[in-house]
């Protein structure tokens, strides 16, 4: 597994398979039924689009290639991750109901993958706090950082990513691990690149200039 080069724009091979995985889930996001109706951003697929391209665009081709399998194969059998992944989100909003109604039909997962899972999410929390000590502005842009944060309608960095990581099939899993595992042995904060990778969608060549103009 070789991990992309955060300064290299990717090639129109690369950049297609990562704007299909987002063209996946846009698909499934649709799908997503919330107690209000559809959600403002089910309707922006821009952003959508930048957002997720940000995210996937940081990834080694192995992991891009087992998440588009886990997404076709979820479309094959009339499964929606995207709406499993919000799913998962609500155990620390509304944890009653979610044991209720929702724990029942999702996938069991073992206590070895929680753990692997855990493990995870710990490095990505201590990354994105990083990053927000070194870019405020952007920082208080984003999600708040963790699950003891978490209110009904507004899920942290760490809610979300753990609602995300339950989602992925064992062998994605274990790639995106690797990966993670990857971005620490060469001193990358997979935060800041996939900030990086966002703000040059939306149009800013540096996170410096993006932090610049951004309102605080």
């Amino acid at each position: 597994m070789e991990i992309p080069d955060p300064d290299e724009f990717p090639t129109p091979e690369r950049y297609g398979a990562c704007s299909d995985l987002a063209e996946l889930e846009w698909e499934q996001f649709q799908k997503v039924n919330s107690d209000g109706g559809r959600a403002e951003c089910q309707g922006n697929w821009p952003v959508f689009d930048q957002m997720r391209l940000a995210q996937f665009l940081t990834w080694p081709a192995e992991l891009i290639a087992a998440y588009g399998s886990d997404l076709l194969r979820a479309r094959s059998v009339g499964r929606n991750l995207v709406m499993e992944k919000y799913a998962r989100m609500m155990v620390t909003t509304e944890p009653e109901r979610y044991a209720r109604e929702l724990a029942p039909y999702l996938p069991a997962l073992n206590d070895e993958r929680i753990a692997l899972q855990e493990r995870i999410i710990a490095i990505q929390v201590a990354w994105a706090d990083e990053f927000r000590a070194h870019f405020p502005k952007l920082g208080a842009a984003m999600r708040k950082l963790r699950t003891a944060q978490d209110v009904i309608g507004d899920t942290s960095f760490e809610t979300y990513l753990r609602g995300e990581l339950c989602t992925y099939s064992e062998p994605t899993l274990a790639a995106y691990a690797e990966f993670v595992d990857l971005m620490r042995a060469n001193g990358l904060n997979l935060t800041q690149v996939t900030v990086q990778w966002a703000v040059r969608l939306g149009g800013d060549e540096t996170l410096d200039q993006a932090e610049a103009t951004q309102r605080a």
